[in-house]
């Protein structure tokens, strides 16, 4: 018999209640000094990194255009879903951020540890 494999450790962290990231809008929340990015797309709720991984400049400046956040600073456009960079000067993605919509709260799930961001 073969011992099955530890799992990584992780941690569930509140961000935010989910009436305060209406249909259509972002807020944006700070973790561990690092800044995470609500978005509430009709009701589906996604979370990534706060920050453009092209500049540092915070996405809640920018907005939203279908299933994606276009940054003003440059005008690079992030996937949600995914994070991925779909227009330049970006070509990193964004980290994304498993939600979890509990007792009228938006929670992530992420690895203990410090919170992944892409730069």
């Amino acid at each position: 018999m073969t011992a099955a494999a530890p799992q990584a450790a992780a941690r569930r962290i509140d961000l935010c209640a989910a009436d305060e990231v209406p249909p259509g809008t972002m807020k944006m929340c700070d973790v561990d000094d690092e800044m995470v990015l609500v978005v509430n797309l009709d009701g589906r709720f996604h979370a990534t990194q706060g920050v453009c991984s092209h500049q540092y400049f915070e996405l809640d400046n920018g907005f939203l255009t279908g299933d994606a956040v276009t940054c003003a600073l440059h005008l690079s456009r992030f996937e949600l879903a995914t994070g991925d960079a779909l227009d330049p000067p970006a070509e990193l993605p964004l980290a994304v951020y498993p939600v979890v919509v509990e007792g009228g709260r938006v929670l992530i799930d992420v690895p203990a540890g410090p919170l992944e961001v892409n730069r």
